[in-house]
């Protein structure tokens, strides 16, 4: 899928929050090994959301830094898109909450998505269309989530909190584009590997379908079906980013899709804060942005349960040198932080 007006990213901006619980704590509780999960899952702690924070906390944060970025009026968004499955509000947008919070109301549009863990780039696609037809002339695609797991369950290891902001713009208006959009795709079935029934406080998942042929198959199909589209290599790319479930998972697709270990590692944050569910793969593109250099191509895929991936090839523009200082970085978040014990965990979270 290729727009018809040029898209390109305008700003980009992220939230993580400082609370971390280790891997070794929720072990103790629950008399496991850390070493085991350690291996298995490759994530050693997790961020945590604080009792003050929330989705629309962590995504007005994360959309000021785009903003930030973008050097834009917020008057000039025509959209403001929230992907995430841990919405405050059952009946209320978080989309208005983050448009008001940020001066971007009220000649706009907004909206909260919901699609597992791709529901960010599905905002992202979303405001694509909309830029690419020349019905707004930008729209900011909001990832985030305060993932919780049952207590013992596996997702209690890796479900992370934080979130990424990404503002799209036509080039035909943007002087100091970040990254140019070459082109996307989605790919999509009915594979119930992960859900949800209303009134659950946590997810159930269905641990044979995890892999394949939910995970794996929709993930590599997408990127191939891309890769082919534009008639691209793995080789082409500098950088790529997959939704990161766990540790594991993101580095077997991209051996299997041949790319190397080289070109996803400075996009593989889940061990130092686990996974951000709706905001794990664009917080790993986040994190590319933070250091990739002008001329690089950086293929992005997600993946959300249920299922389905999008996938999406972009080259990176001069105006991400004098954009990228303006707001902090990845790397910034993940390394202030706070230890926390399973008690405080809970207390924090609601558990107690």
């Amino acid at each position: 899928m290729r727009p018809i007006i040029d898209v390109v990213i305008s700003g980009w901006g992220s939230y993580i929050p400082i609370y971390r619980l280790p891997v070794e704590e929720v072990a103790r509780i629950w008399g496991t090994s850390a070493d085991h999960i350690k291996q298995e899952l490759l994530i050693y702690e997790k961020s945590v959301a604080g009792i003050d924070e929330d989705v629309a906390t962590i995504a007005v944060e994360a959309a000021k830094n785009s903003l930030k970025r973008s050097k834009i009026n917020p008057n000039e968004l025509g959209a403001v898109f929230v992907g995430t499955e841990t919405k405050p509000y059952a009946v209320k947008p978080t989309g208005t909450i983050v448009a008001e919070a940020i001066g971007a109301t009220p000649k706009i549009l907004a909206a909260d998505f919901e699609f597992a863990c791709k529901a960010g780039t599905e905002c992202l696609q979303c405001c694509i269309a909309l830029v690419g037809s020349n019905m707004i002339k930008y729209g900011m695609a909001i990832g985030a989530d305060v993932a919780e797991g049952a207590p013992a369950d596996p997702l209690e290891y890796s479900a992370g909190s934080g979130g990424t902001a990404i503002i799209v713009g036509s080039k035909n208006y943007e002087k100091e584009p970040v990254a140019l959009l070459e082109g996307s795709v989605s790919y999509v079935t009915d594979t119930p590997d992960f859900w949800r029934r209303p009134k659950e406080s946590y997810p159930s998942h269905a641990e044979a379908f995890t892999g394949d042929p939910a995970y794996f198959r929709h993930t590599i199909s997408a990127a191939k079906l891309l890769m082919e589209e534009l008639g691209l290599r793995p080789s082409d790319f500098k950088y790529a980013i997959f939704h990161q479930p766990n540790g594991k998972f993101p580095l077997k697709a991209a051996k299997i899709l041949g790319f190397t270990r080289e070109q996803v590692e400075h996009g593989f944050i889940v061990p130092y804060i686990g996974n951000l569910y709706s905001g794990s793969s664009m917080t790993g593109f986040s994190a590319i942005l933070d250091i990739a250099m002008p001329g690089d191509r950086i293929l992005l895929v997600s993946y959300g349960s249920g299922a389905g991936s999008d996938a999406f090839s972009f080259i990176v523009q001069d105006g991400i040198i004098t954009k990228r200082d303006n707001a902090p970085k990845v790397m910034d978040y993940i390394k202030k932080k706070r230890k926390i014990d399973y008690a405080i965990y809970c207390k924090i979270r609601g558990k107690i």
